[in-house]
């Protein structure tokens, strides 16, 4: 098929030092979401699925990927996921979303879905503040970017509103509460497609209510 709808996956995932206790977890389950994006992409053949995935503290932003191919997907492993330091959420959302938003620019026929990972509140930004990510988040949702805030520890949904992102997600920072928010996270993506293919919005409830044994499969 000619002229496939591109959907970019831009993940932000929180490699602060308090990510360390669920290190294992986090990499398990994310080259889980990585095969899960793979089988996404067969299964709705009018789209072509890229992959952006950057780790951050207040060490660096490392991009492990950027628009990439699914054929391309490398999992993360003990040696490219190592928490460490802070938590600049805001440094590595700016940074992220601008890198991809340039990359997109003069482009159509694409959809963006921004999921953000973590653990902890900002707490050592530099770059960023909250308003200024707020702000690009407002312009960027009238672009058919769509963002999600997954997170633990804290108030997650009070954290998420301060940037104006509704579509949130708590999990428990245990090994069933990591597991089925990986498994909720998959379904969502697949609805997301869904969506995109009905041509319908993506942009609200993007974490429909699963029923819990549709989460056990």
């Amino acid at each position: 098929m000619q002229n496939k709808h591109q959907v970019h996956n831009l993940i932000i995932l929180d490699e602060s030092g308090s990510m360390d206790s669920i290190k294992s977890l986090i990499i398990s389950g994310f080259n889980e979401l990585v095969q899960s994006v793979k089988g996404i992409e067969e299964q709705f053949p009018d789209q072509k699925h890229l992959i952006s995935m950057v780790s951050f503290n207040d060490f660096n932003n490392k991009i492990l990927h950027f628009a990439d191919p699914v054929n391309k997907l490398n999992v993360i492993n003990d040696s490219t996921y190592n928490p460490a330091s802070m938590t600049p959420l805001y440094d590595a959302m700016g940074f992220s979303i601008s890198k991809l938003k340039q990359h997109l620019e003069g482009k159509d026929n694409y959809s963006v879905l921004v999921t953000i990972l973590t653990d902890g509140e900002e707490n050592a930004s530099k770059e960023y503040t909250g308003l200024t990510i707020k702000n690009l988040v407002d312009e960027l949702k009238q672009q058919k970017w769509t963002f999600t805030y997954i997170g633990t520890d804290h108030d997650v949904e009070i954290m998420a509103a301060t940037m104006n992102i509704h579509n949130t997600m708590s999990f428990d920072k245990n090994v069933a509460g990591i597991k089925r928010m990986f498994i909720k996270e998959s379904k969502s993506r697949v609805k997301y497609s869904l969506d995109i293919s009905n041509e319908e919005s993506t942009n609200d409830d993007f974490y429909a209510t699963f029923d819990e044994n549709e989460l056990k499969k």
